[in-house]
């Protein structure tokens, strides 16, 4: 209706003039409701022709939208692990903190854990207090076998030299004690061997049992603080009805929902027609205005156009997906941001909203070779944003009418 009454300034009261002051026609008397189009063929003609051109220029170089949503996302109040509630700190509607803990799950099974894991550290330094005890008692069992071992072999030796000198000595005596000898040579290298077994493990084994008894601790510690559910953003927990014996699953009964602080309140997501995909441009000026907070506009700035339009997406399935099924055309989306900070405080998460995006043809203006017909044009273009402003300004003024008054309840 804007642009009509416009457009009418511009052809239908010009022609009106000439018929009036130049042919001397009256209304009334040669114009009439009758006579009116055959009168002012020219100027009405003009008028819906220039009225549908000026609605085209307007709305492909300088889009809008009722498809504006401050959307947010939600975080999952889910433990990691099933369990049994058994004690909850916070309740519902409650602003947390990051890391504040939201409830705990029934933990004595992991608190076992835990105390078989310590249990198991301190047997294994235990074993390692005995074993340096027995590589002391080995010690004295290799000196022992080393000084029976010396004594057979002088005895040995001393009879083969009565031997030798052919006194009282029999060979089977000798042989005997070289039997001995041998004997206790075994016993020393038994002893050799025991006491580097007790180093061996006091080196190795002991030391890989307790890091193995330490890595099960840890372990045990990890699933135990898997029962303390914390709040990994700052928000609001809602939908937060648990209580003390309630069961949580990890895959079909989440806990609650955690709104955070920022969510909603940093860009507004836009779907503009696939009409302007060649006119929107990171870096656009644009324009909101949203129902959460009426008669308020929002000056915006494009921050990212998405290359792709979700319409068309295609997953692999069984079945051949008819392109019938894609034909419905979905929307450009378009991010929004606030072209001056705090600029949508106040404005409540999931608010819908209207946005216009103007086409800015500074740059282009402002370059010395160009010519006088595409100069005219671009003023045109820039010129003819204002009426997209002055719309966007009278939907802010309307839209709580329409819904408190016009849209019923």
């Amino acid at each position: 209706m804007l642009e009509l009454l416009l457009c009418s300034m511009l052809t239908i009261f010009p022609d009106y003039l000439f018929r009036r002051y130049v042919q001397g026609k009256r209304i009334g008397r040669e114009i009439t409701l009758y006579t009116m189009w055959y009168e002012l063929r020219w100027g009405i003609t003009a008028c819906l022709l220039l009225t549908v051109s000026l609605i085209t220029l307007i709305f492909y170089y300088h889009p809008s939208t009722k498809n504006v949503t401050a959307i947010f996302r939600t975080v999952t109040i889910l433990p990691e692990t099933t369990g049994r509630v058994a004690e909850v700190f916070v309740g519902v509607n409650a602003k947390v903190e990051s890391g504040a803990p939201l409830f705990r799950l029934d933990s004595s099974e992991q608190e076992a854990a835990r105390e078989t894991a310590q249990r198991r550290i301190a047997e294994t330094v235990a074993e390692t207090t005995v074993a340096q005890t027995e590589l002391a008692a080995a010690d004295g069992l290799i000196q022992q076998a080393q000084g029976a071992y010396q004594q057979a072999l002088d005895e040995l030796a001393t009879r083969q030299e009565l031997l030798r000198r052919r006194a009282d000595v029999s060979v089977r005596e000798v042989e005997r004690l070289q039997v001995v000898a041998d004997g206790r040579k075994g016993g020393l290298d038994a002893s050799v061997a025991n006491k580097r077994t007790i180093e061996t493990k006091l080196e190795s084994l002991l030391p890989a049992q307790k890091a193995s008894a330490e890595a099960a601790l840890a372990q045990a510690q990890v699933e135990l603080d898997k029962t303390l559910v914390r709040a990994g953003v700052a928000g609001t927990v809602q939908q937060f009805t648990l209580r003390p014996g309630d069961v949580v699953n990890t895959m079909i009964r989440p806990a609650g929902i955690l709104v955070p602080e920022e969510a909603g309140r940093v860009a507004l997501i836009a779907g503009f027609g696939q009409v302007g995909a060649q006119v929107m441009k990171k870096g656009m000026i644009a324009e909101a205005t949203c129902i959460g907070k009426p008669f308020t506009i929002i000056p915006m700035v494009v921050t990212e156009v998405q290359d792709v339009i979700a319409a068309g997406q295609l997953r692999p399935t069984d079945q051949l997906v008819d392109v019938r099924q894609l034909a419905q055309g979905g929307t450009l989306t378009v991010f929004l941001e606030p072209l001056y900070s705090g600029q949508q405080a106040g404005l409540p998460p999931g608010s819908s909203c209207i946005a216009n995006a103007y086409t800015n043809n500074h740059d282009a203006l402002a370059a010395k070779d160009i010519s006088t017909s595409r100069w005219l044009f671009l003023h045109v273009v820039d010129a003819v944003a204002i009426v997209h402003a002055g719309i966007i300004r009278i939907q802010a003024l309307m839209l709580p009418v329409q819904t408190l008054v016009l849209g019923g309840h």
